[in-house]
């Protein structure tokens, strides 16, 4: 089963960064297609960013141009560099394999609160 540890999220003003990493153990980390989600209050949880084995990228829309994802398989880490942050952006952090859904292992998740 899959364990996952994120890290790097806090406080940050409009228009500031964060770079987010994901420890994964318990898969074929190389050869596994990985995505981060966050679950803004009030909200579900929502796919905004993969990256796949071919080191290809996916982006929904409202990040696209401003997060980028990358992996380390050396390290079974994947990170998420978030840049022009803004307060529609706050909201719990997670990542997982790509795709995953809520019947899948999560983690504890990072928290990103940006203020105005």
């Amino acid at each position: 089963q899959v364990q996952l540890v994120e890290s790097g999220g806090g406080l940050v003003q409009a228009g500031g960064s964060l770079r987010l990493a994901c420890v994964a153990s318990g898969i074929t980390f190389a050869n596994t297609a990985m995505g981060w989600y966050r679950q803004a209050p009030g909200k579900q949880r929502e796919f905004i960013a993969a990256i796949f084995s071919g080191l290809n990228t996916h982006y929904v829309d409202s990040v696209k141009g401003r997060f980028t994802i990358s992996r380390d398989n050396a390290k079974n880490t994947v990170f998420l560099q978030m840049n022009t942050l803004n307060p529609e952006d706050t909201a719990v952090y997670y990542c997982n394999v790509f795709p995953a859904d809520d019947n899948d292992s999560w983690g504890q998740g990072t928290q990103v609160t940006v203020s105005s």
